[in-house]
């Protein structure tokens, strides 16, 4: 029973190397950085670190000093997982919030075809105005 609970932890210890060879956070090194920031207050980073993690962004205000002014971000970052798998994610964030996209993302299932006719008759077919049912 030790013999085989001493080989687990071996194994463990071997497979958790394999997955990132650094022993915390704090000792991963920074391989690449770019940080840009312009006047207009657009702006452009991006970094990679020693353990695979990539990460980009631009970002840029939108529709300046008008009543529809808004700031804008897109980019994308990735990551191996503690499977092995890597994994991306591509995003925008803007008026409409925040979007993201990425295979291992979850969604929702399609809306049924009985709902969606529905949907088209009633926006096909609004009720009169002032009337009460």
């Amino acid at each position: 029973m030790k013999v085989s609970i001493v080989l687990l932890f071996g194994i463990l210890a071997v497979n958790s190397q394999r997955i990132s060879p650094y022993n915390s956070l704090k000792d991963v090194p920074i391989i690449k950085y770019n940080n840009e920031q312009n006047v207009d207050g657009s702006y452009r980073y991006n970094y990679e670190t020693g353990n695979g993690i990539r990460a980009q962004e631009d970002g840029f205000l939108k529709n300046k000093g008008s009543q529809l002014e808004a700031q804008v971000m897109q980019g994308s970052y990735s990551y191996t997982g503690p499977d092995g798998v890597l994994y991306t994610i591509t995003y925008i964030a803007d008026e409409n919030g925040y979007r993201a996209q990425g295979a291992h993302i979850p969604t929702p299932p399609p809306i049924p075809k009985a709902i969606q006719d529905s949907i088209a008759y009633n926006a096909a077919h609004p009720e009169p105005q002032g009337r009460n049912y």
